[in-house]
Order: C-alpha cells, then sequence, then structure tokens
C-alpha cells in the first residue's frame, strides 16, 4: 500500500462535480461500492503489517469519510437544482383514490346485537371453537346417547374416548366457562361461529354465527327474560315491535321458549317475508335447567337464571330481507358492497 493511493483518490473526491442523480450514483459506485477503489484500499489494508497499520489507518478512515461527506453533499445538490433524471412528483396533485371496504353484513349485525346487550350491563364472553364434548354437550344437560344430540349434527375431530374433540355446535359451550370461571351474579352475552354438519342451502349451512346469553343471579324470573328480550327486539327492529313466547324443548333450559317478533316488514298484516303468519321467529331462550348449575357448580337452590340464542346470519336476512343464506359465504363484492351505507330498519 503506498501514501500514494491515498491521497490520489482524495483529490478525486474532491474534484467530484456530478449533476444527476445518476451521476452522483456512479461515482458512489465507483468509489464505496463493493468493487470500489476505497474499498479495495481497505482490502489491502488487511495485509499491511502492524507497524504500517498506524501509517494508513487514519488516512484510510479520512478518506471514506470525506468520500461519504461529497456523495451526500452531490445528492442535495442534484435534486436541489432539478437535475435528476425521470419524472418528478407533483405533490400539488391530489391522490389516487383506493375503494374502501365495507362490513360484512353479519358483523354489522352482530356488532348492533353487542351494543344492545352492553346498554343492559352484559359483558362480553368469548371460547374455543374447537371444544370437548364436556362443555359442549354433557354440562348442558345432553347425557351420552340423549337423543336431544341428534338435534345437532357434529363435527367430531376425535371420537372414540370419554371425552371426544368437536367442532362446538352452539356458543352454550361458552357460557359453560362463564359459569365455571366467573363471580356470581353473572350477565354475558357470547357471540362466536359454530358448525353443524347439514347440508348447504338457502336456508343452511354447515357454518354460522350464534349470539347467545346468560344472566344468573338470586330471585331471576320467566318475566326478567320476557322483558329484556322485549326491550332487545324494540331497540333491534323499532319500538312498535311486539314479541310472542311459544313452548319449546331445549335440554339445557325448563321452560323454553322460541320467540317471534311483529314482522317490520308488513306491520303484522302478512306478508311473502313472514309467510302470511305476521310474525317472525328469532331466537330460543328458557329458564336455566338447574341441572346445568349443578354441573358448573352453582347451587341451583339459591340462584336462578335464564338463557337465550340467536342466529346472527337469521336476523340479518330478516333485517335485510336477504333470501339466500349461502351469500353470506360467497363473498360476492356485488353483494357485499350494498351494506356500506344499508339503511336501519
Amino acid at each position: 500500500m503506498k501514501r500514494e493511493d491515498i491521497d490520489q483518490l482524495l483529490a478525486e473526491v474532491g474534484a467530484l462535480d456530478c449533476k444527476t442523480q445518476k451521476e452522483v450514483e456512479d461515482a458512489r459506485v465507483r468509489l464505496l461500492g463493493k468493487k470500489g477503489s476505497i474499498t479495495a484500499l481497505f482490502e489491502e489494508f488487511r495485509t499491511v503489517d502492524k507497524d504500517q497499520k498506524k501509517e494508513f489507518g487514519r488516512p484510510l478512515n479520512e478518506l471514506k469519510q470525506a468520500a461519504m461527506a461529497k456523495i451526500d453533499e452531490l445528492k442535495e445538490n442534484a435534486a436541489d437544482d432539478g437535475s435528476s433524471d425521470g419524472p418528478k412528483e407533483d405533490l400539488s396533485m391530489p391522490g389516487d383514490g383506493l375503494p374502501l371496504g365495507s362490513r360484512h353484513p353479519v358483523s354489522i349485525v352482530r356488532q348492533q346485537i353487542v351494543d344492545i346487550f352492553r346498554k343492559f350491563g352484559y359483558d362480553v364472553a368469548e371460547g374455543p371453537e374447537i371444544e370437548d364434548d364436556h362443555h359442549v354437550f354433557e354440562a348442558l344437560n345432553f347425557p351420552p346417547n340423549h337423543p336431544a344430540r341428534d338435534m345437532q349434527d357434529t363435527f367430531f375431530v376425535s371420537a372414540g374416548h370419554l371425552n371426544p374433540i368437536l367442532l362446538r355446535t352452539h356458543t352454550s359451550s361458552v357460557q359453560v366457562r362463564a359459569m365455571e370461571t366467573m363471580k356470581l351474579p353473572i350477565r354475558v352475552i357470547c357471540p362466536g361461529r359454530v358448525f353443524r354438519n347439514e347440508a348447504i342451502s338457502a336456508r343452511a349451512h354447515c357454518i354460522f354465527h350464534q349470539v347467545e346469553g346468560l344472566y344468573i343471579d338470586e330471585n331471576v324470573t320467566f318475566a326478567d327474560l320476557k322483558q329484556a328480550l322485549l326491550l332487545f327486539a324494540r331497540e333491534m327492529f323499532g319500538p312498535e315491535t311486539s314479541i310472542r313466547m311459544r313452548p319449546s324443548y331445549f335440554p339445557f333450559t325448563e321452560p323454553s321458549t322460541e320467540v317471534d317478533v311483529s314482522c317490520n316488514i308488513c306491520h303484522g298484516k302478512g306478508c311473502n317475508v313472514c309467510k302470511g303468519t305476521g310474525w317472525l321467529e328469532i331466537l330460543g331462550a328458557g329458564m336455566v335447567d338447574p341441572n346445568v348449575l349443578e354441573a358448573s357448580g352453582i347451587d341451583s337452590k339459591k340462584y336462578s337464571g335464564f338463557a337465550f340464542g340467536m342466529g346472527l346470519e337469521r336476523i340479518a336476512m330478516l333485517k335485510w330481507q336477504v333470501n339466500d343464506l349461502r351469500h353470506y359465504f360467497e363473498n360476492d363484492m356485488r353483494f357485499l358492497g350494498e351494506f356500506e351505507t344499508a339503511p336501519e330498519v
């Protein structure tokens, strides 16, 4: 290594005069790139004897710093005088508009339901979609081989042992977990996705969404359940909405009921949406069976409660008169785009 080589490159750096950004970049590569002149000197410096490193080390570093400073200065000047290659952006021009997506109708309905029950003092609880038999069936008063299990055709992940793993068929499993872990009184709603082995059609799907509610405290009565559902229906479908309760059967509630709301399309006169009845079925409900309370360690002699559940797709179908359940899962932008400014009913 010769000191003359360093001085020669230092003089070259000082004499650099680049007019365009391309010329600046070419100079940078020529001096500081992987195969640049200064880089080559640093590679050669590695082989210099120890007693010569002090002689060449400082000049080499000063050369590199001078080159980097010169390159930065040239870049700034080339940009300032407008001599860079290629078109420059006009920052005064308006930007390109990007199409914005819209919320899915099921998400819209879910949020509306959550907001309504939050006003009533309910918390939101969630749980796993892959569950065990105990939380989906047994703790909800579905004994093994009980005929009521046939009401829900189940996807099993692993079967053949005492507590099979399965895809939950309802979000009632979240209610069980709430009863096992939360302090009384309990007031929760449980939104989520559920799975049942059903043939896909305009009125059924193997995947759908539910919101279930649970209220447990001392002296909870069926009248409390009726009042809560009436308030919900009027918040959701309008202040003139009425409800009708019909006897039904669910293994985890006793007594149980199916709940209808007055048709908000024909206002009870009868139309094709309500099939001429003036009523639309929206949910199932009932008083929590004492066996379910005891299975989760709650004293059924001291506490009582009610539970209810509804399908979100069903509510959305009624709210916006969607006639085919499959639309919710096909990701057709023409369909989803209709809900950007979805009207309140």
